[in-house]
């Protein structure tokens, strides 16, 4: 069973995003911080991380930049779910190495057609 995480620092948003990829296709896991994030991705290594930005400890940009240059965690895909909504900043996502970027408030169909497009690629 492929893995997801989910990281985001509001419990109501990863709630969002589980319920919106639903149950029993893929294993989902969830941080609230970006120290929580690494941790969980260094030890599951999961197919994709949905990443938030704004996040205590460790902000989304750092998370990301430190799994991509990890060859351990380099082949996690990455999408950015953040309300940083700036050109700027999904440069800046990008160029850490986030392979996705969406901006919140998302549509939940999109997203779920991204996450399967992104792990029916993976096999």
């Amino acid at each position: 069973m492929k893995k997801i995480l989910i990281a985001d620092d509001k419990a109501h948003i990863r709630e969002l995003v589980a319920t919106t990829i639903g149950s029993g296709q893929y294993e989902i896991f969830e941080a609230g911080d970006g120290e929580q994030a690494l941790k969980i991705a260094r030890k599951e290594k999961p197919e994709l991380l949905l990443l938030d930005i704004g996040m205590p400890r460790l902000d989304g940009f750092e998370v990301c930049r430190i799994l991509k240059s990890d060859p351990g965690t380099a082949s996690i895909y990455i999408i950015m779910v953040t309300a940083y909504g700036l050109e700027e900043h999904r440069e800046k996502g990008l160029a850490v190495g986030a392979d996705d970027y969406f901006v919140k408030p998302f549509s939940p169909t999109a997203l779920l057609d991204r996450i399967t497009e992104v792990l029916e690629g993976n096999d």
